[in-house]
């Protein structure tokens, strides 16, 4: 139950920018070797911190959203996908991202992001034809509940949260 004190649990994000190496296998009657391109993977707009202050009287704490972030990406040889991790040792707190506005490919649902989950669809069907540059918006979204506790007693969730581009 909210008893007017502010609740401040913390979430604040780190993006680890990537380089991928994307293998396109060519074959042919006598065989060819792989070809590996490098292509980047990038987050404009820094790493926003999500501080949950508000609650309403007899609820729980009001969710924060964040769409400072955008993702940057280029089309590749092959058709493509992103997928999303994240680390956060000792996580407690609720976090979600959704891909908004995408100018290259299909969204997935929301993802929750879990300490130590392993990589997950994000966007998918990028396709190899079009403009070069990609981009969508991150939407980043933190939750608490009362019984979870606060930053102030517990400390903050620091995710790095890491985007990967891969044939898909």
């Amino acid at each position: 139950m909210y008893d007017g004190e502010p609740f401040k649990p913390r979430v604040a994000l780190h993006h680890l920018k990537r380089y991928i190496l994307i293998g396109v296998l060519l074959v042919a009657a006598a065989g060819v070797l792989p070809t590996v391109e490098a292509q980047e993977i990038s987050t404009l707009g820094g790493n926003p911190t999500l501080n949950i202050t508000t609650g309403t009287a007899g609820s729980e704490p009001i969710p924060v959203v964040n769409t400072s972030v955008t993702l940057s990406y280029n089309k590749q040889k092959a058709v493509s996908k992103i997928t999303v991790q994240t680390s956060c040792i000792g996580q407690r707190f609720t976090l979600k991202v959704l891909a908004t506005g995408v100018s290259g490919g299909v969204a997935a649902p929301e993802v929750t992001l879990i300490n130590g989950m392993p990589a997950t669809d994000f966007i998918r069907d990028i396709a190899t034809t079009g403009p070069k540059n990609r981009s969508a918006t991150l939407q980043y979204t933190a939750s608490a509940t009362f019984s979870q506790g606060n930053s102030a007693d517990l400390g903050n969730d620091v995710h790095t949260v890491t985007y990967t581009i891969l044939a898909q």
